[in-house]
């Protein structure tokens, strides 16, 4: 009975392995789907953007457009792909300094409740002890 206890132990933490996996596997798909998204986005704001440029330009001629077009959109998305980098690793920065100010906390707080359930335990003791010195 133990031996299927413990196997049946081990199937339920290896079920709840997979659903974590399957979980995180969800939340990357739809950071991937989100990131495209954004990406679309902004190079059809790049788009935009150009022939907003081009209209400003009346003189320049059909081919002329779109090399300037072109050339507005590609300028576009490299600065948007550098300011999005920066973001990230800024974001990966901020995430790795933020865990570590969590996890001094989270230690601070168990030690303090430690500290504390010591303390009353020790003050029980003595006035059991002073009560039954009586």
């Amino acid at each position: 009975m133990s031996e299927r206890r413990r196997s049946g132990d081990m199937w339920m933490y290896q079920d709840q392995e997979q659903d974590r996996d399957r979980e995180q596997n969800h939340d990357q798909a739809i950071n991937e789907i989100e990131g495209f998204l954004l990406w679309e986005a902004e190079k059809d704001r790049a788009r935009t953007r150009a022939e907003a440029f081009c209209a400003g330009l009346p003189w320049l001629t059909d081919s002329q457009r779109r090399e300037v077009e072109l050339r507005y959109c590609q300028d576009q998305r490299d600065a948007s792909r550098a300011y999005l980098e920066r973001i990230s690793v800024r974001s990966a920065t901020l995430r790795t300094e933020y865990e570590g100010v969590y996890r001094a906390l989270r230690r601070r707080l168990i030690t303090a409740l430690l500290s504390g359930s010591v303390a009353v335990a020790a003050l029980l003791a003595m006035t059991a002890v002073g009560l039954t010195a009586r």
